[in-house]
């Protein structure tokens, strides 16, 4: 596994970098673990806070330069970088604000005596991340983790390095002593052995339905606590009363951002027969006229996919659906020259015997299905190995409501498309994964929660 920075606007290499060691990586779990040890995770969470408070800073900071890193890594459009990183300062921020009350004592009623539960921390946790978010998905697993007193070994993304490099070196600067966050270039099986090793005590990974199977199935048979943030194939419901151009341009918004290439972004697009045809026609004109080029250009509307692998791999999704019997509104062709690009694809007439139709396409492709009332929104929402999040569009809130309490997924948004806050929970169910991210839920999951009891 080469750890590569590819700019794949160009297929220009930036950076290689060299795997670490077995000694290396042995060397890094030496230090979390004692620094697991040492009052600077066992004692007062001020100094810990302290040193998200500083992070959190530096980064609000460096916005400009640390947006550039994720736009010249992996393609992001350097707009959308810009709100990565000032998202990525807010939780930490948040988790340095919030974490004495997340983590205060809780008094647990019982006739048996005085009792409460109190939160410590479990030793180190190794954390697997993917290059979708690069500096995003790190702040999920440090923010909490470094508040609670948790140590992190982080992989991340072979593609990413330079940011799993510029993230460990702000924490660093911001007073974190060796051994809290520690990036390591490490292979597959050198993951393997740190789950298995008696120091790591807690997992989580961010990725693929396919690699969170294989780190779920390695933490469970070593009796590792994991959290789980995997794929999904969220829907974007468009009801017969919705504002049809706020749904439109929501259901751009959420269907291209990042390329397409966002597990919670809208994947399929179920619309009331009613607007159906207005609808489609908008969305197709949307996606035929954005601008596509270069991702530091401010005016671009879609900028290349993280890497030629990934564009090919949309390619080949999209050719064996039309050959199942989809049909291709806008888009389905690879833009030939240099770079990862790929054309905004609607696919219409996916039926359930299409393979593509259980799919999460990773990539700026949206699936159209029509539907005919409520109860087609909730059948179709639900059959589906994914329940990461959903959009419902309706000018009746309590009609979406309900459908919301219907849909089996880990977030519903009403209105407006799925997104985050430091302050929301994150996660799915079924092969979306299990576990919660972000907010208290977050901070409470790679945790022990410690009851005491006084006899009266």
């Amino acid at each position: 596994m080469a750890y590569q920075s590819v700019n794949p606007a160009t297929g220009k290499v930036l950076r290689t970098f060299d795997n670490h060691s077995e000694e290396e990586i042995e060397k890094a779990l030496t230090l979390a673990h004692s620094l697991y040890k040492s009052p600077w995770c066992k004692g007062s969470r001020a100094p810990r806070l302290r040193v998200l408070h500083r992070f959190a800073e530096l980064v609000s900071e460096r916005v400009d330069d640390l947006a550039r890193i994720l736009t010249l890594e992996m393609g992001k459009r350097i707009n959308e970088a810009r709100t990565e990183v000032r998202i990525t300062a807010d939780i930490a921020r948040y988790y340095a604000d919030n974490a004495e009350t997340f983590l205060a004592r809780e008094k647990v009623e019982t006739p048996k005596g005085d009792a409460w539960l109190e939160y410590h921390p479990i030793g180190v946790v190794v954390a697997v991340e993917p290059w979708n978010f690069p500096f995003y998905q790190l702040i999920r697993v440090a923010g909490p983790n470094l508040a609670i007193g948790n140590p992190v070994l982080a992989k991340h993304a072979s593609m990413v390095p330079q940011a799993a490099v510029a993230f460990e070196e702000l924490f660093a600067e911001a007073g974190a002593p060796e051994g809290a966050w520690t990036n390591i270039f490490a292979t597959g099986d050198q993951i393997s052995k740190l789950i298995a090793d008696d120091r790591i005590q807690g997992v989580a990974l961010t990725g693929s339905e396919g690699a969170g199977s294989i780190v779920a199935a390695n933490a469970g048979k070593n009796l590792k606590k994991s959290v789980m943030e995997l794929g999904g194939s969220d829907v974007f419901v468009v009801l017969d009363d919705a504002d049809v151009d706020k749904a439109v341009a929501a259901g751009v918004e959420a269907r291209l951002r990042g390329c397409g290439q966002v597990c919670n972004g809208a994947k399929r697009f179920l619309i009331h027969e009613k607007i159906a045809d207005e609808f489609v026609r908008k969305l197709v004109e949307n996606f035929t006229n954005i601008k596509i080029g270069d991702p530091m250009d401010e005016t671009v509307g879609l900028g290349p996919m993280s890497s030629i692998g990934a564009r090919d791999d949309i390619a080949g999704q999209v050719d064996r659906a039309v050959k199942a019997g989809a049909s291709v509104l806008v888009g389905g062709t690879v833009i030939e020259g240099p770079g990862a690009y790929y054309k905004p694809t609607v696919l219409a007439n996916v039926s359930r015997d299409n393979p593509a139709y259980f799919e999460e396409f990773f990539g700026p492709v949206a699936q159209v299905h029509v539907i005919k009332s409520d109860n087609d929104v909730v059948r179709i929402a639900n059959d589906s190995n994914f329940g990461l999040s959903g959009a419902i569009f309706t000018a009746d809130v309590e009609r979406a409501k309900s459908l919301a309490s219907q849909v089996e997924t880990g977030s519903v948004w009403i209105n407006t498309s799925s997104f985050t806050g430091p302050e929301l929970p994150f996660g799915g169910v079924k092969r979306s994964g299990y576990g919660r991210e972000l907010a208290g839920a977050g901070i409470k999951e790679l945790v022990n929660q410690k009851m005491v009891l006084v006899a009266h």
